[in-house]
């Protein structure tokens, strides 16, 4: 087991318990998600209408603009304006063309073929990275390579770019206070427990997914190794016997996921937890452009969104790097770990690693969180997204 922060609770052992989680009636958005994406991102009906909009003109639009970059191309992603409406960019080192009703074309320093080599550069070195230099990425949106450092590392932080190798014209440096971590942690009601070396560890699900004929369900890696055994939470101090044990676990190496295989008729269905509203029903997996609206479901929390910055997010934890990660701009604490990333009208995007504020007071607009894609941990341990 990974083990992070916070302390432990002596628990006893019951009865098995399955593990549920509601159905919700389909629709073509989520209520929850609606309201959600309107509380944490300020949108009205309006704008809601008009980011979905665009959200699927950048889907079906997206590789095509891309390719007719040729290797100018430098990223594409959802952009909201002053007025509060959204479009999707295209960046270009070329000379920009007038683009559709809803693309704006814009120029750009760098390709993406080169921002991408300048991480690459990063990552060959992570493991000399400095206490105080907390990740690294492709900012599609700045053209750069964002590093995120703590106040008062950035000398050391320039030394690490420079023994990269990596081109210093495509880094910036973005301050970050507070350093992110895997969010773990044994208090409070669960969405589930698991058992390593004696101890229970509170984490969350995120989707169900099946192999063979195997149910289970996907979380993350740093939640359990191979083995460990899964319960539920009874009476608020009591744990059920096993429902089910870790078959598979990645962290650091090769990203944070994990799927648990659950026993007898426990199951999980194709629906991530709305937490007092309407649940989201899963209905693929399409990978959502930088700048899309994502919700992010866990036990701790509950549901709030906020939107994709960037991809393959190298991330220095306090014991660790992990890498291919996605950066989203929303909250979470202890215990959402492994909970679900999804958009609104119910694409799965990813289970949840870790983060660094937390979702109280006005620490939940600073915070930053950071999710295993899906699409690798069901390519990882060959399993099928369930969905309805």
């Amino acid at each position: 087991m990974r083990k992070t922060f916070s302390s432990k609770r002596r628990l006893l052992v019951l009865s098995p318990f399955a593990l549920l989680i509601s159905m919700a009636a389909s629709a073509q958005v989520a209520p929850s998600a609606r309201d959600a994406m309107k509380r944490d991102l300020g949108m009205t009906d309006g704008q809601v209408q008009n980011y979905l909009d665009v959200e699927r003109l950048a889907g079906a639009q997206g590789e095509m603009l891309a390719k007719a970059q040729g290797a100018g191309f430098a990223g594409s992603w959802i952009e909201r304006k002053p007025n509060g409406d959204y479009q999707f960019v295209v960046a270009t080192t070329g000379k920009p063309q007038q683009g559709q009703a809803g693309v704006s074309v814009r120029s750009a320093k760098h390709s993406l073929e080169h921002l991408e080599a300048a991480k690459a550069a990063l990552d060959q070195v992570q493991k000399s990275a400095p206490v105080g230099v907390y990740g690294w990425v492709v900012d599609v949106r700045s053209n750069s390579v964002r590093l995120d450092v703590a106040p008062g590392a950035q000398k050391a932080a320039i030394d690490f770019v420079a023994a990269s190798g990596a081109d210093a014209a495509t880094i910036q440096f973005a301050p970050m206070e507070s350093a992110p971590r895997p969010l773990v942690t044994f208090y409070g009601g669960s969405e589930y427990l698991s058992n390593s070396e004696g101890s229970y560890w509170y984490c969350s699900v995120g989707f169900a997914v099946t192999k063979n004929s195997q149910q289970g369900f996907a979380t993350a890696g740093h939640c359990g190794n191979a083995g460990d055994t899964v319960h539920t939470l009874v009476n608020k101090r009591t744990v059920s016997a096993s429902i089910g044990t870790f078959q598979a676990s990645s962290y650091p190496n090769n990203g944070d996921g994990a799927w648990v295989a659950l026993n007898g008729s426990n199951t999980v269905v194709a629906t991530v937890d709305g937490y007092n509203a309407a649940d989201i029903p899963v209905r693929g997996a399409t990978v959502a452009p930088v700048g899309a609206a994502v919700c992010r479901s866990g036990r701790t929390t509950g549901l709030h969104c906020g939107t994709i910055e960037a991809y393959n997010q190298t991330v220095q934890y306090p014991d660790t790097s992990v890498s291919g990660l996605t950066r989203v701009k929303v909250c979470a604490e202890g215990g959402d770990s492994g909970g679900s990333f999804i958009t609104g009208v119910g694409q799965a995007q990813g289970t949840l690693s870790g983060g660094n504020y937390s979702c109280k007071g006005n620490q939940a607009a600073l915070a930053i969180s950071y999710f295993q894609p899906i699409a690798k941990t069901l390519q990882n341990y060959s399993l099928t997204l369930k969905v309805q």
